[in-house]
């Protein structure tokens, strides 16, 4: 596979992870759905885009071209840039930022140097210390099913949406696809995941991996190309 991904555990309390990927040859793969958002860099020779990415609700698709490096964030859930939350980011509606000469980054009408994989969390730091990225709290609570007190469901719903970019509903089932798709690329049998994940039959486990990752089940365990970020 031309595609080389590497990932380390974020070291800041609203960063996941960090995750870089170069492409040796020009590479498809498949990106399975996922509820996190992520700041990303993407550079080919000279050229740098900058983009905030919200959650994917569906697996892709991909094509990694030969030549390119990628870096960024996974944010923790419920982490955002408020200018752009994810509910604005859905399904690849990426925010781009604006880039300048001297490897410079325009954002909130300050400019910021352009980080490296190296020190892309001291990028981070800054954003959380300017008040550009922020984390809500209540996402957490609502996730695990607890309502804030003195507030109705449907704005609690409204809440968690913006945070995170889909429901509390759609993270579930996200969540629950993408293990299962962890479980058969590690050579778990079809059966087992079924029960495993909660899913009720074989038929319903196929189905969330073809939304999920565009793939069978048995595709999966056979080790397809298939990235989990």
């Amino acid at each position: 596979m031309g595609l080389i991904f590497n990932t380390v555990a974020g070291e800041l309390p609203l960063v996941q992870r960090v995750w870089s990927a170069t492409c040796e040859a020009t590479t498809g793969f498949s990106s399975a759905a996922k509820a996190s958002s992520m700041i990303c860099f993407a550079r080919s020779d000279d050229s740098v885009t900058v983009h905030v990415k919200g959650p994917e609700t569906t697996g892709t698709l991909m094509t990694c071209p030969e030549g390119w490096e990628f870096f960024g964030v996974e944010l923790r859930l419920g982490a955002y840039l408020p200018p752009y939350p994810p509910s604005d980011l859905t399904n690849f509606k990426d925010a781009l930022l604006p880039t300048l000469p001297g490897n410079r980054i325009s954002l909130d009408n300050r400019v910021w140097e352009m980080p490296s994989a190296q020190n892309v969390d001291v990028f981070v730091d800054r954003l959380v210390r300017a008040g550009l990225l922020i984390f809500d709290p209540l996402v957490a609570e609502i996730r695990h099913g607890e309502r804030p007190r003195g507030m109705s469901e449907r704005i609690a719903q409204i809440r968690f949406r913006r945070a995170v970019g889909v429901s509390h509903r759609k993270l579930v089932s996200i969540e629950r696809a993408r293990n299962a798709a962890q479980l058969l690329t590690a050579g778990r049998s079809i059966a087992d995941v079924v029960t495993t994940s909660g899913y009720y039959d074989q038929s319903q486990l196929a189905r969330a991996m073809r939304w999920a990752t565009g793939h069978t089940p048995g595709e999966l365990r056979a080790g397809i190309p298939f990235l989990a970020l």
